[in-house]
């Protein structure tokens, strides 16, 4: 257990000492507050200018063009101190906003078209909406008027004044979707990122030939195990890092983000217990795989074509998860649920958006904590036998062939 934990604390410090390592989480916590800052950045700059966004569209010099006389003057002005420019004709709402001398522009075509002309459209630019709405107005206006219908009493009985009180008694498939989405990506990026670190940990220690010296103070199983245990510590860390920025910047400026990611933040409690307890088990299965793949080769250079297995593998599953996402209680993802190495992504997305019974969750959770125990030992085993083997990479079935035969032996 000392020597498990010695590997540990060289393993993690290695981590920390990495230039990559911290540059990298620097960077993504750096990229994450900017990200959550910009909408709070753009209103104060908007705000600078001494109007706010709604007025920005309808308090513009307006060039309209409507033979019909369907829009009056005074309803455009019921959306905006805007100052009006009658045209005769398209071309010259067109001349008008080409020219500046009016910053956008409408020919209103019937009750129901319009064209809409901007010289350089802004990011926030919604005047196209709110003059859709004003033209359903006025068609409103216009009908009430020739039926001789009150207009106010008519809006009074608008769908608008209804209040819908919706309670969810089971779960919100559509909200999930999102952050599930994300979970599942999230997780399948830690898998190949991390594992490929691990891989090229033990490459790089084989071909330097430092394992030579590594075997001769510690046991094989203590260094795939340090190095996994350590990778799992290095991504704690850096995923709470990563966290705090996204929420300490979310928090700061939710004001001006107006709850677009509050679902993120909202995940039920089982949801995200669930998250950590399989995805802990998934990252772990593969990255004993992972170590076993990168003691096959003796160069650097060959260690993709080596760990391509465990890519692939992640890959398929990936895909075949997020396919499934439409179903999640379909056959396919329920089989997916139970196996060790698509559970820890397959059994949250069924509990996060699908009906999963407790029985169910704990079994796939001990298949895929037995696997993880199995592929541990089976891992550190094919480390052992291969760490001092040079020369071309050593094929996984021979490898597997070799314990077979130990195993009679």
């Amino acid at each position: 257990m000392k020597k498990l934990f010695n590997v540990y604390c060289f393993e993690l410090g290695n981590y920390f000492k990495s230039k990559s390592f911290v540059i990298s989480t620097v960077i993504i916590c750096l990229v994450a507050i900017v990200a959550m800052s910009i909408p709070g950045i753009i209103d104060r700059l908007s705000s600078g200018d001494g109007s706010d966004g709604e007025e920005n569209e309808m308090s513009q010099t307006i060039a309209i063009c409507d033979p019909q006389g369907m829009i009056q003057d005074d309803l455009i002005l019921s959306y905006g101190k805007a100052e009006i420019q009658r045209m005769e004709d398209e071309e010259q709402v067109q001349e008008a906003v080409k020219a500046e001398k009016a910053e956008i522009g409408f020919v209103v075509k019937s009750a129901s078209e319009f064209d809409y002309y901007v010289f350089n459209k802004a990011l926030s630019d919604s005047a196209g909406q709110l003059f859709k709405e004003l033209m359903s107005t006025s068609a409103k206006m216009k009908y009430c008027q020739d039926h001789n219908v009150n207009y106010e009493e008519l809006m009074k009985l608008d769908a608008g004044n209804i209040v819908c009180n919706e309670k969810i008694l089971g779960k919100d498939s559509g909200q999930n979707y999102w952050y599930s989405y994300a979970l599942v990506i999230l997780v399948f990026m830690i898998i190949v990122m991390y594992g490929m670190m691990i891989a090229t940990s033990v490459a790089n220690e084989k071909s330097n030939r430092t394992v030579e010296i590594l075997v001769t103070s510690t046991s094989s199983s203590s260094l795939l195990f340090g190095k996994v245990f350590a990778a799992v510590t290095a991504i704690i860390f850096q995923m709470g890092l990563i966290f705090a920025s996204i929420l300490g910047s979310y928090k700061f400026n939710e004001d001006s983000l107006d709850g677009m990611l509050d679902m993120f933040f909202d995940i039920p409690a089982e949801v995200l217990v669930t998250f950590a307890v399989f995805g802990l088990g998934g990252f772990l299965i593969y990255a004993f795989m992972y170590g076993a793949l990168g003691a096959l080769v003796s160069k650097i250079e060959d260690l993709n074509k080596s760990a391509g297995t465990a890519q692939m593998l992640v890959m398929v599953i990936y895909f075949l998860v997020l396919f499934q996402m439409q179903e999640p209680d379909g056959i396919v993802i329920r089989i997916l649920s139970y196996l060790p190495v698509s559970s820890y992504s397959a059994m949250f997305i069924r509990i996060a958006m699908g009906t999963v019974a407790t029985w169910e969750i704990v079994v796939s959770a001990v298949i895929l904590y037995a696997s993880v125990v199995a592929m541990g030992f089976v891992g550190a085993k094919i480390f052992r036998n291969s760490t001092l083997r040079y020369g071309n990479p050593i094929k996984l079935t021979n490898a597997l062939r070799g314990l077979r035969s130990e195993k009679n032996n």
